[in-house]
């Protein structure tokens, strides 16, 4: 059930080896999904409980993880020792790790660890470090494996454009359906489910839907609503496949919309065409961020419009699908091409309760960036 070669798999570790090297590191324990996906194909929720990827920087993988994702272990991923940790009353995981590292030959190494990994709560955290104190060196290596994440294979990118594909029908989906009286749960349902059909999974976060006031949201929240005769409508989704994503993003009016929701839809689509004109390698992440601000600002929108306008997307997990690093200001990440980038032009006029926020997924090549969704940027009004 690979969803890579295996010389692929290998090749990753080997680049992840080679960092661990020049970082003067040992290993490197996995806590974040994304990284244990990546590295051997390792696809579970399990990650909610303590769960472990060690690898050597010889390339020698473990996993600790429970009984219950023994098999998944066994059936998504190339990791050949699995070690399990009992469900019992007083378990400990973070001491059971650290016995296999001995084992493992890593007393008084240097290892990294992915801090800043949903699947590692403050209380594991502080399990692993008491653990771990005096047995060996821990450093924050967080990033090591997300930066590797961020340029795409040809694989990856086959599996990223399929995703786009998911996107537009989700769209296809749920245009016909809206108008006044739609319910927002038909919406939805359509959209997944058009994912679904095409063989997609489900996206590291909730489809974004608020009518009304709610459109001023770009925040799931419970609780469905029928559309008004006259009303607006924020859409932000996904298509995903082999858990790899494309986002999409619209505002879409219902009846005949104020004048300044169209004067918003204008500014928003001279913005997102501008970060994409800077999404070109040799610029940073800050420099198309600031493209974001300055067309916006110079619309008068610096109030309405956000601090961050995008972010990388790939293979994430729940809870959401926001990859690193993000467009904000200042941030010195280079583009490069594979990179597969996300822009969200996100205004929210509170004064006048209007919404307009466009989105689109773009594959970054040599040349500069390639939108991978068909659908046209427009403001919809139906």
């Amino acid at each position: 059930m690979l969803h890579f070669t295996r010389e692929e798999f290998a090749e990753r570790r080997a680049r992840a080896c080679d960092r661990l090297a020049a970082a003067g590191l040992d290993g490197l324990l996995c806590f974040r999904p994304e990284s244990q996906y990546w590295l051997t194909g390792y696809d579970t929720f399990g990650y909610v409980y303590f769960q472990c990827l060690y690898l050597g920087a010889d390339g020698r993988t473990m996993l600790l993880s429970r009984s219950a994702d023994l098999r998944q272990a066994w059936l998504t991923s190339d990791v050949e020792d699995v070690r399990i940790w009992e469900d019992r009353e007083g378990a400990d995981p973070a001491a059971e790790l650290r016995e296999i590292l001995r084992q493992l030959g890593c007393a008084n190494a240097a290892l990294g660890v992915e801090y800043e990994a949903y699947a590692l709560t403050a209380r594991n955290g502080k399990r692993l470090d008491a653990a771990l104190d005096g047995f060996c060196t821990l450093t924050d290596a967080s990033t090591l494996v997300s930066e590797l994440r961020l340029v795409k294979s040809d694989a990856e990118i086959a599996y990223v454009r399929k995703a786009a594909e998911l996107a537009d029908a989700a769209w296809d989906a749920a245009l016909p359906l809206i108008g006044p009286g739609a319910f927002e749960g038909d919406l939805l349902a359509a959209m997944q489910g058009a994912v679904f059909r095409g063989g997609g999974d489900y996206s590291g976060n909730e489809f974004v839907i608020g009518s009304g006031q709610h459109a001023l949201l770009c925040r799931y929240q419970t609780g469905r609503r029928h559309l008004d005769p006259r009303d607006q409508l924020t859409l932000e989704w996904a298509g995903v496949y082999k858990r790899y994503h494309a986002a999409l993003m619209r505002t879409v009016a219902v009846g005949t919309p104020p004048p300044a929701q169209a004067e918003l839809a204008e500014a928003a689509h001279d913005a997102i065409r501008a970060v994409e004109d800077k999404l070109r390698p040799g610029n940073t992440f800050g420099e198309a961020f600031q493209a974001h601000a300055e067309t916006l600002d110079a619309h008068g929108l610096a109030d309405a419009r956000l601090n961050a306008c995008g972010y990388s997307l790939g293979t994430t997990f729940a809870p959401n699908w926001m990859d690193w690093p993000m467009l904000y200001r200042g941030n010195p990440v280079e583009l490069r091409p594979g990179m597969v980038i996300f822009v969200h032009i996100i205004l929210m006029d509170s004064a006048r309760g209007i919404a307009m926020c466009p989105g689109r997924t773009s594959l970054i090549g040599e040349r500069g960036a390639e939108p991978l969704s068909r659908l046209p940027l427009e403001f919809t009004v139906l």
